[in-house]
């Protein structure tokens, strides 16, 4: 019966998606308002929502690698948009989307070699004897994966968007709101997934 207890209580809710997506919201926020002529606004408004959503967050002490990276990056693109001429930031208001997918991919896939960026929500919601047990692992390398791939798709789309003009509303939309939806529910539904396989 113990042993049937400690199999089951990391794998019910290992990763809460309403914490995932909070953390990506300043990202989505900025691929919704970035384009060439207000790429400016959309860096504000993320780094603000950046900052109000990891307020609470940053008075524990319990910043994530996600929320971190967050503010510095959109930190520096308020910068620059302050210090630079416009002329200067051309390359930026064409790649700005493609940079900020390309960044969140990076740090979603290079969180594999420590600390699975998912694990860092899940342990919010799990008893700390389960945070390195096999199963906690799985799921949280297993929706890391998810995440930095669906972000790396994302990545290319927004690139061929910019490439392939004509059709920029299939590759700044509708292709990267398709891979956002397909994540969320795929992380809702995996862990139950994987327990009904293990137990």
């Amino acid at each position: 019966m113990a042993q049937q207890t400690a199999t089951k209580t990391p794998v019910e809710k290992p990763v809460g998606t309403g914490g995932v997506f909070f953390s990506f919201a300043p990202w989505i926020i900025f691929g919704v308002v970035a384009s060439p002529s207000t790429w400016q606004y959309a860096a504000l408004a993320a780094l603000i929502a950046s900052i109000a959503l990891s307020a609470q967050d940053m008075l524990h002490g319990t910043l994530r690698v996600l929320d971190v990276t967050g503010i510095v990056f959109f930190a520096v693109l308020s910068v620059l948009a302050l210090a630079l001429d416009r002329g200067e930031l051309a390359w930026l208001e064409t790649y700005a989307q493609v940079i900020s997918n390309g960044l969140v991919a990076v740090v979603a896939l290079g969180s594999l070699l420590t600390d699975p960026f998912t694990a860092q929500y899940a342990r919010e919601r799990t008893p700390r004897e389960f945070w390195d047990s096999p199963v906690f692992r799985h799921i949280n390398r297993v929706l890391t994966v998810l995440w930095g791939v669906a972000f790396a798709l994302m990545t290319v789309s927004t690139w061929l968007a910019v490439r392939h003009p004509a059709q920029d509303d299939w590759f700044n939309w509708v292709v990267p709101i398709a891979l956002l939806v397909l994540a969320v529910k795929f992380t809702q539904r995996y862990p139950e997934s994987y327990k009904a396989r293990v137990t």
